[in-house]
């Protein structure tokens, strides 16, 4: 007696589908699971025992061998509880259905036979799709994720008995469906807004840049001046996800687990704010079966890393290959995995180690030697990855008792699409470029011809300010962008001379 039911299981971000098989043996009773299971598959034999019998159905004393197909990759997750079950009750005629051959089903089990939410599901059921399966049958609390993917009949399930009932024909249930374009409106709104921020006009200039062009920024100021509310709100003036870029993020939240119970699609940018103690794993990802980490879970946002010099060096440097290629590399004995990394990252900092260097309201206690091993602890290497450096100064009463709301997030929003839609047009046929922070030396040969009035001042900037060699193109770079945002082909002196203010850690302001 054997029977095939199919499922899937996650690799990386992506997933394959896995064929289980179960053979009921005359031997002595026992149950054996083979195809490299993790210990969370193993555990399901006890599982599936306890729910087969505790949903009415009889537990076959047999010898039972389940195989997870193919067999040379390591399966882990729970989600074969309900597959397996039904499998087995299939392979003793306890369930006869000819669904099985064009039905995906997933679901991790309790020991009443009920079925709980599983990891991964929306990336599980692009893979069915793709596989040419007409139906996933899923836990309820999967549906609506799944249900995502257009082109897939997905059927919930409360319990083993229904998945039963529903497969055997007794009991219909008809697919989920959702208004995809309604949940994604719906789901495509932030808790905040640049109206509440006060003052720091310069400083939203400067995220505004930062938007427009998906330049890299590091914000320098006293503690209380406002830096992490001002990176918490840069999500907001950044171009709306795409629908593709949304299913690809709700990809990376679901295999990690994040993904809130009644959230079905990340339709908003998100924005990821580790602690300075994380670790490298932690940072990039990593395990024994790889899982992604802070900056994967940042891919299509914001990654804001509050008191910059206070992260371990070793987790600062393993930011560079994700900064420079969107993507990172995991590898294990047994196995290697890429994930997606392309972000934003925003910096914050002191200017010192007591903080209050540039502050006028406070008096710094710091020596000179203090502060320039302080901020030699952020690397040149990532400083070059960084393309705006801004100083947010401490904020005076009037500006704290001002009660005028400031400039909201969609008029700014408004303009950095406009600034977005240019920089498509001028890379159009280029692949993984999009904005101007992706511009290559040659690039910026290119398109950011400069006249003579702003070679002169660059030349002067250099020379007077001791910018460095690395602050010339990043200069160019940012310039090209402000003149977008104006709407200008030409860069203009006044548009250098702007980008030049954005350089702060090179224009020697603290002595170094």
């Amino acid at each position: 007696m054997l029977s095939k039911v199919l499922s899937a299981a996650v690799l990386g971000i992506d997933a394959y589908l896995v064929e289980i098989e179960t053979d009921l043996g005359a031997n002595v009773p026992g149950f054996t699971i083979v195809g490299l299971p993790d210990n969370a598959v193993k555990e399901s034999r006890e599982r599936v025992e306890a729910a087969i019998k505790n949903s009415g159905f009889t537990f076959p004393l047999k010898r039972i061998t389940v195989n997870l197909a193919p067999a040379d990759v390591k399966k882990e997750g729970s989600a074969f509880d309900l597959p397996i079950a039904l499998g087995t009750l299939a392979a003793h005629d306890q369930v006869i259905s000819s669904l099985f051959e064009t039905t995906a089903i997933l679901g991790e089990l309790s020991l009443d036979g009920s079925l709980r939410p599983v990891r991964g599901c929306l990336p599980i059921a692009l893979a069915v799709r793709e596989a040419g399966l007409r139906s996933l049958i899923v836990p309820r609390g999967n549906a609506k994720e799944a249900a995502m993917v257009v082109g897939l009949d997905v059927h919930p399930v409360d319990s083993l008995r229904q998945a039963a009932d529903f497969l055997g024909g007794s009991l219909a249930i008809g697919p989920y469906t959702v208004d995809l374009d309604a949940v994604f409106a719906a789901s495509a709104r932030y808790p905040v807004d640049f109206s509440d921020v006060k003052g720091q006009a310069h400083v939203k200039r400067a995220l505004e840049v930062a938007a427009a062009g998906g330049h890299n920024i590091l914000m320098i100021g006293p503690p209380g001046s406002g830096k992490t509310m001002l990176a918490r709100r840069l999500p907001t003036i950044m171009p709306r996800l795409s629908l593709d870029e949304a299913l690809e993020t709700t990809k990376i939240h679901s295999v990690a687990g994040m993904l809130p119970p009644d959230t079905a699609l990340v339709a908003t940018r998100p924005f990821r704010s580790p602690h300075h103690t994380i670790s490298d794993a932690g940072l990039i990802g990593g395990g024994a079966h790889p899982r992604p980490g802070e900056v994967s879970l940042a891919h299509h946002g914001v990654l804001f890393l509050d008191e910059l010099p206070e992260f371990s060096k070793n987790v600062l440097e393993v930011l560079r290959q994700p900064l420079e290629d969107g993507r990172v590399t995991i590898s294990r004995a047994a196995m290697s995995l890429t994930f997606p990394a392309s972000f934003m990252l925003a910096g914050a900092m002191n200017p010192c180690p007591c903080g209050f260097y540039t502050d006028p309201g406070h008096e710094c206690t710091c020596s000179p030697t203090a502060i320039q091993k302080y901020l030699a602890r952020v690397s040149g290497p990532l400083l070059d990855r960084i393309d705006i450096h801004i100083e947010v100064p401490a904020l005076r009463y009037k500006e704290l008792s001002d009660r005028e709301a400031g400039e909201p997030s969609a008029a700014i929003q408004a303009r950095v699409d406009e600034a977005r839609a240019v920089q498509l047009r001028r890379f159009a046929g280029r692949k993984h470029m999009f904005c101007n922070a992706h511009l290559q030396s040659r690039d910026i040969r290119r398109c950011c011809e400069i006249d003579g009035a702003s070679e002169d001042l660059l030349r002067t900037a250099i020379d007077r300010f001791g910018l460095s060699a690395r602050a010339y193109d990043r200069i160019l770079k940012v310039a090209r962008t402000i003149a977008d945002l104006e709407g200008t082909e030409r860069i203009a002196s006044g548009h250098i001379a702007e980008a030049i203010q954005y350089r702060s850690l090179d224009r020697n302001v603290w002595g170094q």
